[in-house]
């Protein structure tokens, strides 16, 4: 059975850093797209970023372009966010996806089948 989970989250202040990581279990991750997205209380869930099944290719959510990276390690199943700079407004609930739709590089959620239970980002003055 696919499963995701999602660690790493936690409540930082502005300005600081934290990495996510999301385990992928009980199929062949590197031939999967995958992606991290957010949802706040109150907004639609928005993807942040998402990367190629190889890592190469990576697209990310105009607020975030130059403080978050998105990378994955298909030895160990594993993917991650590298989040810097941190902001009030990236406190949200944080997802990791997976899919293997051709349009994935659109960060739409919908775009997305495969979802863990999130991480908590929270982000302080």
């Amino acid at each position: 059975q696919v499963q995701l989970v999602e660690s790493g989250g936690g409540s930082v202040q502005a300005g600081g850093s934290l990495r996510l990581s999301c385990a992928a279990s009980g199929y062949t991750y590197s031939t999967y797209y995958m992606g991290w997205f957010r949802q706040a209380p109150r907004k639609e869930r928005e993807g942040v970023a998402v990367i190629d099944s190889g890592g190469s290719r990576t697209y990310y959510l105009d607020s975030v372009k130059g403080r978050f990276t998105i990378s994955r390690d298909n030895a160990k199943n594993i993917l991650y966010l590298q989040m810097n700079s941190l902001k009030v407004e990236d406190t949200a609930m944080y997802y990791c996806a997976a899919t293997r739709e051709a349009r994935w590089f659109l960060l739409r959620p919908g775009a997305f089948g495969t979802w863990g239970l999130g991480t908590q980002v929270t982000v302080s003055l």
